[in-house]
């Protein structure tokens, strides 16, 4: 018969159950599962979630500044450029409902 009483060992499985600790004695393998159970999932911590910058944030950063005109992007600017000589030689897009097959139907 063992020496600790059942109410010492009701009260120490109710400590470990509020504290987080495994509340029956357990073998090493199981201690390992115990263990993995207890740390933070893959998906929850910092690095695996801030692994890539904030290209959102730094693509409105940049389109800010360019605005201003304290950034310059060379490529929007040849884009730009591109789109204003293709409207001089009256190459452009048709805006929405001027395409050839809205002229047709008139």
């Amino acid at each position: 018969m063992s020496n600790v009483s059942s109410y010492a060992l009701r009260m120490a499985r109710l400590s470990a159950q509020i504290f987080g600790d495994v509340v029956r004695p357990t073998d090493s393998k199981s201690m390992k599962v115990v263990k993995l159970f207890s740390e933070q999932p893959l998906a929850k911590q910092e690095e695996v979630y801030n692994w890539y910058p904030p290209h959102n944030t730094y693509y409105a950063l940049m389109k800010k500044l360019r605005f201003f005109g304290l950034y310059r992007d060379e490529h929007q600017d040849f884009k730009e450029e591109m789109r204003r000589l293709k409207k001089l030689r009256g190459k452009e897009k048709p805006k929405k409902g001027e395409g050839k097959r809205a002229l047709k139907k008139k």
